[in-house]
């Protein structure tokens, strides 16, 4: 440099992202993999995986490779698709969801998003404004604080009681939340518990945010990945008690998580987050955001609509298998 000084910059890199990264399962996992020594040749048994399909025995079902083939060779999905998703995707995921509701979804509940992650971003960054503050679950899963943090969202943290399976510590809820309380988040089969959550507690999460003013996030991506006693029942069932924003995706039950397809879905019977203006600022969101493969939205319908329930069935009995395995050893 000029006379050997030293110049200075006018940018750097961003550390409160940094710190924010840390703490995600992707960012311990890549700090912990890169402090392996490479002259150690025993194998490493990723217990942190969250990726079946590394598995051969897990691979998704024919009907959704399919599907996707024919999507790419039809050549009608070459071009952007729409902010909120293509109409026949979203007409698809409602249906599909529809299934398990008391009611009907449209498709203008459904946005769809590049998984899951991206759902949960849009709805943090929805609900962040100055002084708020969201519940989170402790254990849980977390990106959440991550991408609250991003987004300088205060986190306050409920407790999950294990001596009561899990179930959301509802008093500690009570206590957490005030005025500035934006949201509460459950997720539902659980990660990293694995539990599953009865109706009447679900019901009694509904009331509560009811009584507390606040919206239930509501995170399904295992939806329906349950092997034990108590069936899976949908947050969504309680939309008429609560607002509930409910994000999810193909990416578990389908065991496609490079896929990237996921959805955003407001369950909300008595049209509050029209009224508070949410969906406005989800679709504003949306337009300042990438979308999903347009190919991989116009397979949807076909990967919806036709896969058999014998996949679904041979799925879970590898799951309840490796899980026993673990248990029992």
């Amino acid at each position: 440099m000029e006379n050997g000084s030293k110049k200075r910059w006018g940018f750097q890199g961003n550390q409160e992202l940094n710190m924010a990264a840390a703490v995600t399962i992707r960012g311990v996992l890549g700090k912990v993999m890169s402090n392996l020594s490479e002259e150690d040749n025993r194998p490493v048994i990723p217990l942190g995986h969250g990726d079946p399909s590394a598995f051969p025995c897990f691979r998704t079902t024919p009907v959704a490779e399919d599907a996707i083939a024919d999507a790419v060779r039809s050549a009608k999905f070459n071009s952007y698709a729409p902010t909120v998703g293509l109409l026949p995707a979203r007409r698809a995921v409602a249906e599909y969801l529809s299934r398990d509701l008391p009611y009907q979804l449209s498709p203008d509940d459904i946005y769809l998003t590049i998984g899951c992650t991206q759902a949960i971003e849009i709805m943090i960054q929805v609900l962040a404004r100055p002084g708020a503050n969201i519940l989170l679950p402790r254990p849980g899963f977390p990106f959440y604080e991550a991408r609250a943090a991003a987004d300088n969202l205060e986190v306050r943290h409920f407790d999950l009681l294990p001596e009561q399976g899990w179930e959301v510590d509802l008093e500690a809820v009570k206590a957490l939340a005030d005025e500035n309380t934006v949201a509460m988040v459950i997720v539902n089969p659980g990660n990293p518990s694995g539990s599953v959550f009865t109706y009447e507690h679900l019901k009694k999460v509904a009331e509560t945010a009811r009584n507390l003013g606040i919206m239930v996030i509501s995170d399904e991506v295992y939806g329906h990945l349950a092997f034990g006693s108590k069936p899976f029942v949908p947050m969504g069932v309680f939309g008429s008690i609560v607002p509930i924003v409910t994000v999810g995706s193909i990416s578990k039950r389908w065991v496609v998580p490079g896929w990237r397809l996921g959805w955003l879905v407001t369950n909300d019977l008595n049209g509050i987050l029209h009224k508070s203006g949410v969906v406005e600022s989800i679709i504003s969101c949306l337009n300042i955001s990438s979308d999903p493969a347009t190919f991989i939205q116009g397979a949807v319908p076909e990967i919806l609509e036709k896969t058999k329930e014998d996949f679904f069935s041979n799925t879970i009995s590898i799951l309840r298998e490796c899980a026993d395995i673990i248990h029992e050893n």
